[in-house]
């Protein structure tokens, strides 16, 4: 313990690991099924998991395997999942700039403006209200549109509401209908609230609330709000202009709506591709070409500091401003008006390769583990869980044993190694008093 403690940082995927445990053997309960019978022990371990990553892939058919319990169960794991992350990173930068000099200290203090290094409770307040504010008015919507216009009873209309407005904010992707959302894919009071939510509780914590702040003058943001909020309207735009090109004639996705309705679809669903996890088209019917930009999107996932995965908006656009400033012959790499620090851009890239190292290295495991499943599904499902986004080709489910429990590790390590890692990073930059002579090797 007191190692741990010398470390905060580790304290963060030990608390997830404890939750994990705690709500696999709760799911594992007679009484949280359905058929009232004991959850064999993978299955309750891969849907707790799958559910404190605010992950939402399932081995089973979520509505009809669990009961009542089961599911207020997988709600309670997916608020204290989302919520743990965003508190947990928040702890963490905290920690981070507590153990670094006063320079960097400072330097941190300027990226998270939010981050007020004496204000923690002020801070994790603000981030639980907005939380709470969000949820309660997505349940607020979906529950009056489920009672006035699907005639649902109102305790089962407020209780499907309050699922899914958790599942939202938190990125989840647990549904409480078998085809997910697709029966209420052109429901703009349904599909518009969830897609909102999730992208709200995507963007970070941090970006979000300098961005409120600050929304009068732009120019003012930090580096990391600049990338969080542009990068991810981008990707946002991207996204929906390219399964629009793609699935407008395909008609077993877009093509069978009115023109309207194609646009709110690809919308609401581009909303939830990056690590959103709901549905309303069947993703095992998408073109062939929807799945390198789908998968794009989820390997990126959404802001730092916030319920979403991914290697982060952040890491992926600042890799793009270095590369630029690289091709123009540039000495330093800037954002707007500001220089990047060195080491920023060498953590970033960091991040990016070992994540790709990890979503490769699953896709061969998977492979390998998984006799006929074809090689995009196979990266499809792998980067679907490390960047917890919980879409499914439909492979997870007709795995072996061996390949669902590689997914729980990929799903665990997605949720928590790049906080780590970034961390760790951060925590072991030192100064030395030396340097060596230099040397420029061919590069290319």
């Amino acid at each position: 313990m007191r190692r741990l403690l010398r470390h905060p940082v580790r304290l963060v995927p030990l608390g997830f690991l404890v939750t994990i445990l705690v709500g696999t053997g709760l799911l594992m309960l007679p009484w949280a099924t359905s058929e009232s019978r004991h959850t064999p022990f993978l299955i309750a371990l891969f849907t707790s998991t799958s559910a404190v990553s605010v992950t939402g892939m399932a081995v089973v058919d979520t509505p009809n395997y669990w009961n009542e319990f089961g599911l207020v169960m997988i709600t309670v794991l997916t608020q204290v999942g989302g919520l743990g992350i965003v508190t947990g990173a928040t702890l963490v930068v905290l920690v981070v700039a507590r153990r670094l000099g006063l320079r960097s200290r400072l330097l941190v203090q300027a990226e998270t403006a939010e981050f007020g290094i004496g204000d923690v409770r002020r801070l994790l307040l603000r981030i639980a209200g907005l939380s709470l504010v969000c949820e309660v008015v997505i349940t607020a919507i979906l529950t009056t549109r489920l009672w006035i216009a699907y005639d649902y009873p109102f305790d089962r209309a407020l209780w499907s509401s309050v699922f899914h407005a958790v599942q939202a904010f938190n990125n989840g992707g647990f549904a409480l209908y078998t085809d997910n959302l697709i029966a209420f894919s052109t429901d703009a009071w349904v599909t518009l609230p969830l897609a909102i939510g999730t992208i709200v509780g995507g963007l970070g914590f941090p970006a979000l609330f300098e961005a409120v702040r600050e929304w009068r003058q732009p120019n003012r943001w930090a580096i990391a709000t600049k990338l969080t909020i542009w990068g991810s309207l981008t990707l946002l735009v991207v996204g929906f202009l390219g399964l629009l090109v793609i699935e407008w004639a395909n008609v077993r996705t877009l093509g069978i709506y009115a023109w309207p309705d194609k646009l709110l679809v690809a919308f609401a669903q581009n909303s939830f591709i990056r690590t959103g996890g709901f549905n309303v088209v069947d993703v095992t019917r998408l073109e062939e070409e929807s799945y390198p930009l789908v998968i794009a999107l989820m390997f990126i996932g959404g802001g730092s500091a916030s319920t979403a995965g991914g290697i982060k908006v952040t890491t992926f656009f600042l890799l793009a401003f270095v590369m630029w400033a690289e091709l123009r012959g540039e000495p330093d790499v800037t954002v707007g008006q500001r220089r990047v620090a060195t080491a920023s851009q060498r953590q970033a890239i960091t991040v990016a390769l070992l994540s790709v190292a990890l979503v490769v290295c699953g896709t061969v495991v998977l492979i390998f583990l998984t006799e006929g499943v074809r090689y995009y599904e196979a990266l499809f499902e792998v980067t679907s869980a490390f960047t917890t986004t919980g879409l499914s080709v439909g492979v997870a489910a007709a795995l072996p044993e061996s390949g669902q429990l590689a997914l729980i590790v990929l799903m665990f390590v997605g949720r928590i190694g790049p906080l780590t890692l970034g961390s760790a990073i951060a925590l072991n930059t030192r100064r030395r008093l030396y340097r060596y002579a230099e040397e420029q090797p061919i590069v290319g």
